[in-house]
């Protein structure tokens, strides 16, 4: 690719040349958009839900119980979605393309399997599973309506999350935003019509998360099989090649680990929650954890936008580029996350009234909310050290700084911190900063001290890169 050039299906972005920050903005700008709308499917439950004359808390309290479920499922999608875009991306610098369309061909056949295992097990299982993960009798009716409808939409949430990194990966960004824009304009619109108009209340709000998720999934297949496209996705004599399947899971690992650790620690903050606490702090952990979506979905969009960046450049040996794209990335995220932390220091109730307006739980939600945000700007580190990490097919690293801030620092502490010196529901909430500042600094420390010197020892002539996808 030899120059940024325009397509019917929106302008594509070059990333061998031009100023690496306007490459990484080009691309993050519209990725920004579309996580803000991607976010806006479960917010807007949320809002709706939380509102619900007479009944919003626990209905809150209810979809807070499905989280880890959604959350499970986006991590399939990021198992081959994110997994296999970087690998995309690199044989891609490598002018490697039919390598890149098998990868994709591939992911996109496992996001179909793992949508259609997930969708049965879910069903059978649910109800044993949702008491597992916090239910009473009072908040289960609620959980069951939501996620038992919403898991007969899991491949159209599997094609949707899991294939739109291959478009960004190419440069469509734009294309990207476009098929969330679909998925989150009609889940807008059918909410309030299917909750309130037809008094369906959380079935209407997973009813409308279908249609909406389903929709993009067309978006996404019509873009990835037509013309538009660099790579076409073609099962023409299609077979699996496992082989390239366990290349994509062994890089997807890591961000399915992410996203798996995430619902492993939304349960145990259930579970613990509903022990010290009861029903109303589920409903308060429901309202932070849609507080912190909303406050980290520009961070993320930042690193997911410099990925591409940063994996085309590694495979085609541009080192001044990659180095560039770190910095910047670096620079940026670590000032919006301090912004954004000041912010929810001084206007807490501003954040939480989003959701819903019950005094009992703005009381009870303002003071856990400063307690979880505190330090909020080490997330910045962790988001930028994981992402160089998969950007560079550093698989084992990635996997194991997902592992060390979730599963071996946030999930011990949320069980443990309870018990210790009276602290009771303020040890669940203190577990999150903690883990902050001992993981993001690990992670991005370590990127530094591994990173740096080999794209220093890529730039001498005698050096053979050796970046993957072969």
């Amino acid at each position: 690719m030899a120059v940024s050039t325009s397509h019917r299906g929106g302008r594509q972005v070059d990333f061998s040349t031009g100023d690496v920050r306007r490459n990484i903005l080009d691309v993050a700008a519209p990725m920004l958009v579309a996580q803000v709308l991607n976010l806006l499917y479960n917010i807007v439950d949320r809002i709706y839900i939380g509102k619900i004359p007479g009944e919003g808390t626990l209905a809150l309290a209810g979809l807070g119980l499905c989280f880890p479920i959604v959350t499970l499922v986006t991590a399939f999608a990021n198992l081959f979605g994110v997994g296999g875009a970087p690998l995309c991306s690199i044989a891609r610098g490598q002018k490697d393309d039919k390598t890149a369309g098998k990868i994709m061909a591939n992911a996109y056949f496992m996001l179909v399997v793992c949508g259609l295992v997930l969708t049965v097990v879910g069903l059978v299982f649910h109800k044993p599973v949702l008491y597992l993960f916090g239910a009473s009798d009072e908040t289960y009716r609620y959980a069951a309506d939501y996620m038992t409808i919403y898991l007969l939409g899991t491949v159209f949430v599997m094609t949707s999350l899991g294939l739109n990194p291959y478009i960004n990966s190419q440069g469509f960004a734009r294309i990207g935003m476009l098929t969330v824009l679909l998925g989150a304009a009609a889940n807008i619109v059918l909410d309030p019509l299917l909750i309130y108009g037809l008094g369906m209340g959380g079935r209407g709000a997973a009813i409308a998360t279908v249609v909406s998720q389903g929709l993009s999934a067309v978006w996404v297949l019509r873009f990835l099989t037509g013309p538009q496209t660099e790579l076409r996705l073609q099962f023409h004599g299609f077979r699996p090649d496992w082989a390239c399947i366990r290349r994509i899971a062994a890089l997807g690992t890591s961000s399915f680990v992410m996203s798996f650790t995430d619902s492993l620690v939304q349960v145990a903050c259930n579970a613990t929650l509903r022990t010290f606490g009861g029903d109303l702090y589920i409903s308060v952990m429901t309202v932070i954890n849609s507080v912190r979506q909303i406050a980290q979905t520009p961070v993320m969009a930042l690193t997911d936008g410099a990925s591409p960046v940063i994996s085309y450049n590694y495979g085609a040996r541009n080192v001044p580029r990659v180095r560039g794209a770190i910095r910047f990335m670096t620079q940026l995220g670590f000032g919006y996350t301090l912004l954004i932390w000041g912010l929810i220091s001084l206007f807490p109730a501003g954040f939480i009234m989003i959701f819903n307006h019950d005094p009992d739980l703005l009381a009870a939600a303002v003071p856990s909310l400063h307690i979880y945000f505190f330090g909020f700007v080490m997330m910045a580190f962790q988001f930028s050290g994981q992402s160089v990490f998969k950007s560079l097919n550093k698989a084992k690293m990635a996997i194991f700084f997902s592992l060390l801030r979730k599963a071996i620092i946030v999930v011990p502490l949320t069980l443990l911190l309870p018990h210790l010196a009276g602290l009771g529901v303020n040890g669940v909430f203190l577990a999150e900063p903690i883990s902050n500042c001992i993981g993001g600094l690990a992670c991005y420390i370590t990127m530094r001290r591994t990173v740096m010197p080999e794209l220093k020892e890529m730039e001498s002539p005698h050096k053979e890169a050796a970046p993957c996808a072969r």
